[in-house]
């Protein structure tokens, strides 16, 4: 059966959404491709209509999900300037985000997987993280450009391996104790969980 353009589109779209959301909860290797197009309600058969390989997904699916955090984060520094940083480092660092990978930060969830990946991959993480880190860069205090890039670079760093180390840890007590520590460090309030 022959499916519009609209459809195939549509169809992509909500591929690219669903491995974003189970890459995250998953890993890149803890899904395969038959279960990304179940889980869209497509069919195996018709990936590579819409991809060139599962690595050419992985690094749409990243930029996707980069793309729309970072797209949140900058509409949080507009609406919020100087209180931004605190807002989201305190939701960065909260046990709903914790629990929560699919609809979290690919950088906590997949940094240590995207190393190692090929060229396309860690491109999309690495401009991902060029706008994180320019939007962190506009709210951070520093006397230059250069020394606010630096302190969104280690915000940055020090939220990621957090959260990070708070999901890898199975004692409840700890887990909360590395995001609370990271939040005392970074100077904001502590979250609400």
């Amino acid at each position: 059966m022959k499916v519009s353009r609209e459809q195939a589109a549509e169809n992509r779209e909500r591929i690219i959404e669903v491995a974003g959301r189970l890459f995250r909860e998953r890993g890149f290797d803890g899904i395969g491709v038959a279960d990304l197009m179940k889980a869209a309600g497509l069919t195996h058969g018709g990936f590579y209509g819409h991809f060139k390989s599962k690595e050419d997904l992985i690094a749409q699916a990243s930029a996707r999900a980069h793309a729309g955090t970072c797209e949140a984060w900058s509409q949080t520094a507009d609406r919020l300037g100087g209180e931004a940083f605190a807002v989201l480092a305190s939701q960065y660092l909260s046990v709903a985000h914790r629990d929560n990978p699919g609809m979290g930060c690919a950088f906590a969830a997949l940094g240590s997987e995207a190393g190692r990946q090929g060229e396309a991959v860690r491109s999309v993480f690495s401009q991902g993280l060029e706008g994180f880190v320019g939007v962190l860069s506009r709210i951070l205090p520093g006397r230059s450009a250069a020394a606010r890039r630096r302190k969104a670079l280690a915000a940055m760093a020090q939220m990621v391996g957090a959260l990070a180390i708070a999901r890898a840890v199975d004692d409840e007590a700890l887990s909360k104790e590395i995001l609370a520590a990271a939040r005392e460090d970074l100077g904001i309030e502590p979250a609400v969980n």
